[in-house]
């Protein structure tokens, strides 16, 4: 007994769990065979201890019908009688607990043999319970009584009659079968419960059919409510992932389309637009979307309202926190400038009190050698760093040796560069004893410093005085080199950051106030000062703002001036010929001719009235517009393109518009001055000007002058400096003037053409020139005279003693350049250039003091150079400067490769101005002897 007990045990074990390991590797031994025990009454303890089917805890199970139920009042029939003890005790008709004896037992028992553990048994469980084999071969176990009894007492959820029960409860292989090889049809959302495949589904997965019935569930509310007609379930693949799940958790939208055979259709279709509202309840899901959608627009819209207004808020707010911030910060700057413009005037009262003293004693020079030109105009100079590095002769200061200079330099300086200007300001000794080894060591007089900021604002476009007010460790170094010393500035073209560091530094500047250069450097600002000095001026008109004005004075200039072949415009805030354009009216002028007839049939009395001249003005003023657009050239190309471009900065800046000179043989000089804090007005310089980028661009100089009357040049340059004094205008400014001979009248003619309130590169070449000649520039009679060495007196000496006429100085000229420019130097370092031109005979001889020094810059680039010649007529220095730039030109230069440069326009203006001074040779030599006849008679 006890054994048929244990293998009951077991056998109801395998029942309830068939898939466990254990239970399938006893159910595949050989000759295993269990039958059924006589039933005498019910072992609850039995199977109490077996395990309990886990699932989803629902109310609507499919299960027993609610007659099968505990306390059924159904009466015994005798039908009832006949249907079996079973069909009785599922009725509740018999207790559970009764003792019933049969006759003729239901099932037979049968002894059960037992076999060791470690033999496969012959016979398995299909002795008692038939053949049910499934797809993967797995026994599918019967359910137990604790799970029917959970069953009978949930409420189900489609019911059928007792008699289909009893025949789930069988187990017949051809329906197990069904299960496996077929799938469930779900037509518009409904499952058919009575079909075979779904029964013998049900049946097989009994265990976990909680969790299906959970899954089927939720798969048939999605199919019904999208209104799908046609659905197929794989069962498989159901119950895998029916599996899956926990309690209370939902499956997804993929999760059910996971098990669906025709996924695709079903997919599309749950994807069609609107469907849901197709399906059930859709009306109601219909209605909400539309109150959802109207709402959710409401609350969309008051939000972007909202939300518009607080952005408008925040901006409102920040812009007035910028604007009152903008307003303190413009009211510190306004107050700061003021300070420092007030300090200017009271250290310039000190200075102009103490200047006698101060300009006779050891002082500090601080030269700072900046472009302080609005920012548009800097942003448009190409190289501004180098630009202001041009005037190097600036160190040339330390002639007197009372002056030490402190140079403020926009680039960085290699060792190289530094060594080649000690050795250069080292020849100062060796020009005045004539000998080379004099050569000396002045480091100590002079510094050149750079500003740390000129790398932290590389695309500002700063100028140097900026970038300095921005360097603290150079204005540290600065006050400690000036300390307990007399100093001041020169700067370039003022800026109001030239205040501020003189403020920074409290030392004085000898300059003008910002404003006021600005305002008198400019074209229009210029003539003003011209006219109040009553000197000649071309004829023309300033102060030009919009294009009626400017064609209406054209036209007026025209019949005023018809002489007049080539005009001039120039903007007003433009330097150096970058913003002058010219255009040959007269060639291209079609009414020409018929003003002239028009002008001819009146008397000049009558035709200066202005209705005479009325018609030609109109005419002309019609056909200026289009002339001026196809013939106008504007000098600078690369900045001017087109009379478009240049005439919207013409009217913008403002400008003049002034007659060019009616000769072709046309010199232009400039002359430097310098009003003294004392107001004691000097001439420090003049010169020729060179022209290697065009007829209107200055790129040199010949030092000094020769083309106008030193007396005459004198006359103009005082009146306009006692009027630049009274405009307030202080230290040093150049004024250019043009000179020819006028064809008709065949007199000498001057005009005033600009003035430029700043330290000029012509006055830094000069300085140089002095420095490299230890000799005196005598501008009034326009004289450059040097002492010669001992060893050169000597010889003179003896030549004098014979002629007995004594020569203590010698005349020298000089041509002097900071322009050139070729772009093959940047290939060759310069102590090769400078090796090349010393093997060429290129050099500087001390004892004449005359010869070739350089001028270098910058040793990054280094496509630009300068370079002065020093002789003793100007005829001779003009042959050596062109001589020495076409060696350079051959030295550096490739024949297939001839670079950018402006070498050969300049060699060809020199060639130009030789061939004038060989003209003006021979009508000196033919007029002399006319002279010379003329006084014998």
């Amino acid at each position: 007994y006890y054994i048929l007990q244990q293998q009951l045990e077991m056998d109801m074990k395998i029942m309830l769990d068939p898939q466990n390991i254990s239970n399938t590797a006893v159910l595949k031994q050989q000759n295993y065979e269990t039958r059924l025990p006589l039933i005498t009454k019910k072992k609850s303890a039995s199977m109490c201890s077996q395990k309990i089917g886990k699932g989803h805890t629902v109310s609507n199970l499919w299960g027993l019908p609610a007659s099968h139920h505990m306390g059924s009042p159904l009466p015994l029939l005798e039908e009832d009688r006949t249907k079996g003890i079973l069909s009785l005790t599922e009725l509740r008709l018999i207790p559970p607990a009764a003792k019933i004896t049969l006759q003729t037992p239901p099932v037979v028992s049968k002894a059960a043999p037992f076999h060791e553990f470690h033999k496969q048994h012959k016979k398995s469980a299909e002795a008692i319970y038939g053949k049910y084999s499934s797809s993967k071969g797995n026994i599918a176990p019967l359910p137990s009584s604790s799970s029917m009894v959970s069953a009978r007492k949930s409420k189900p959820a489609w019911t059928y009659p007792a008699q289909q029960l009893e025949s789930d409860l069988q187990i017949p292989s051809q329906t197990q079968d069904l299960c496996f090889d077929c799938d469930i049809a779900v037509y518009h959302g409904t499952i058919d419960q009575k079909t075979p495949g779904f029964l013998a589904f049900k049946q097989h997965y009994c265990l976990s059919w909680k969790s299906i019935v959970f899954f089927l569930e939720h798969t048939e509310k999605l199919l019904k409510d999208y209104a799908v007609p046609l659905a197929t379930i794989n069962c498989k693949k159901l119950a895998e992932v029916a599996s899956d799940f926990e309690l209370n958790e939902n499956p997804t939208k993929s999760d059910i389309l996971s098990v669906i055979k025709n996924q695709s259709t079903v997919e599309k279709i749950l994807n069609r637009p609107g469907q849901r509202y197709k399906g059930q309840g859709g009306t109601e899901m219909a209605a909400t979307k539309i109150q959802t959608t109207w709402r959710c627009y409401q609350a969309r819209k008051a939000y972007v309202h909202f939300r518009q207004q607080q952005w408008a808020s925040g901006v409102i707010a920040i812009s007035w926190l910028l604007h009152n911030h903008m307003a303190r910060v413009k009211k510190t700057l306004k107050e700061s400038r003021q300070r420092h413009l007030e300090n200017f005037y009271i250290r310039a009262k000190h200075l102009a009190a103490n200047w006698n003293r101060i300009r006779t004693s050891r002082r500090t020079i601080i030269h700072i050698p900046s472009l302080g030109y609005s920012q548009c105009i800097r942003e448009h100079i190409p190289g501004l760093a180098l630009q202001q590095n041009m005037q190097m002769g600036r160190l040339c200061d330390i002639l007197d040796a009372n002056v030490d200079v402190i140079y403020i330099c926009p680039l960085h300086l290699s060792e190289e560069l530094l060594q080649y200007y000690n050795k250069l300001l080292g020849l100062q000794a060796a020009v005045r004893s004539g000998k080379p080894e004099d050569m000396g060591d002045l480091q100590d007089r002079f510094k050149i410093l750079t500003p740390e900021a000129i790398n932290s604002f590389p695309k500002h476009h700063m100028c140097l005085a900026t970038q300095l007010k921005y360097s603290p460790k150079t204005i540290k170094r600065i006050k400690i080199l000036i300390q307990s010393k007399d100093a001041y500035i020169i700067g370039g073209v003022p800026h109001k950051d030239d205040l501020a560091v003189a403020d920074m530094l409290n030392v004085p500047i000898l300059g003008s106030v910002p404003e006021v250069a600005h305002l008198y450097s400019t074209k229009s600002g210029s003539k003003r000062i011209f006219t109040s000095a009553c000197v000649p001026t071309p004829p023309g008109e300033s102060d030009i703002y919009n294009n009626e004005q400017m064609i209406s004075a054209l036209s007026q200039l025209i019949l005023d001036n018809m002489e007049v072949r080539r005009w001039l415009f120039k903007v007003n805030d433009e330097s150096g010929g970058n913003g002058t354009a010219y255009c040959d009216i007269i060639l291209h002028l079609k009414c020409y001719h018929w003003v002239q007839k028009e002008r001819q049939r009146y008397s000049p009395e009558i035709w200066s009235k202005k209705w005479a001249h009325e018609p030609a003005l109109v005419k002309i003023s019609q056909e200026l517009p289009g002339l001026l657009a196809q013939h106008v050239q504007p000098v600078n190309e690369k900045r001017f393109p087109t009379w478009e471009k240049f005439l919207q900065t013409f009217l913008s800046q403002g400008g003049v518009i002034e007659a060019f000179p009616l000769s072709e043989n046309v010199t232009n000089l400039t002359v430097d001055m310098l009003i003294e804090p004392t107001g004691k007005i000097k001439i420090v310089s003049s010169g020729d000007q060179l022209h290697a980028d065009g007829p209107l661009r200055s790129s040199g100089t010949t030092i000094p002058q020769c083309s106008v009357d030193p007396a005459v040049l004198n006359s103009l340059c005082l009146k306009i400096g006692e009027t630049c004094k009274s405009k307030g205008v202080l230290g040093y400014f150049s004024v250019d003037f043009v000179t020819f001979i006028h064809p008709q009248t065949m007199e000498q003619q001057v005009w005033a053409t600009d003035l430029d309130v700043c330290y000029s590169d012509q006055l830094a070449l000069t300085q140089l020139v002095l420095y490299m000649t230890d000799g005196n520039l005598d501008c009034r009679s326009s004289r450059f005279e040097v002492s010669l060495g001992s060893n050169k007196m000597k010889s003179q000496r003896i030549q004098h003693e014979e002629t007995k006429t004594p020569s203590p100085v010698s005349n020298r000229c000089a041509v002097a350049s900071s322009q050139l420019r070729h772009s093959s130097l940047s290939v060759i370092y310069y102590n090769v250039l400078l090796q090349m031109c010393k093997a060429r005979g290129v050099g500087f001889d001390l004892q004449e003091k005359q010869g070739t020094v350089f001028i270098l810059y910058e040793d990054q680039q280094r496509y630009r150079l300068g370079m002065i010649t020093i002789g003793e007529d100007l005829q001779g220095v003009l042959m050596t400067f062109a001589r020495n730039l076409f060696i350079i030109h051959q030295e550096i230069s490739a024949p297939n490769m001839q670079g950018e440069t402006n070498f050969k326009m300049a060699i060809q203006d020199i060639e130009a101005i030789l061939g004038i001074t060989a003209e003006n040779k021979l009508k000196l030599e033919e007029e002399q002897p006319s002279k010379a006849d003329a006084l014998k008679e």
